[in-house]
């Protein structure tokens, strides 16, 4: 286990006529992972203002390993074959995080 974080951001871009669809998609995938994976760190998601169609995603993972564990979950390729149809674009970005903060256990969202 290398034991270095795995930091990403994920930007998306969904069918306006799907959002709903997807946010509760995303919504039950995101709570499925913090729930039953130790190595999923964060897991934030997001909308730019006024493009709700835009999506942001910060996801930090414990090591790589976790990260590739993830990716083979039931709920998340649940969560990638529903959703297929429903992205018009993805774009997965490696990050260096400068620093990291935050107060854990809290909804931010409510």
């Amino acid at each position: 286990m290398s034991g270095k974080r795995v930091v990403r951001m994920a930007e998306l871009e969904i069918d306006p006529s799907q959002l709903d669809a997807y946010r509760a998609l995303l919504a039950e995938e995101i709570e499925a992972s913090a729930a039953s994976e130790p190595g999923v760190l964060t897991l934030y998601a997001v909308s730019i203002k006024d493009r709700p169609e835009r999506i942001c995603i910060f996801e930090v993972y414990a090591s790589q390993e976790d990260y590739e564990a993830h990716l083979k979950t039931p709920h998340f390729l649940k969560y990638k074959t529903s959703s297929e149809r429903m992205v018009r674009s993805l774009s997965l970005i490696d990050v260096d995080p400068i620093i990291l903060r935050g107060k854990t256990g809290d909804d931010l969202a409510r």
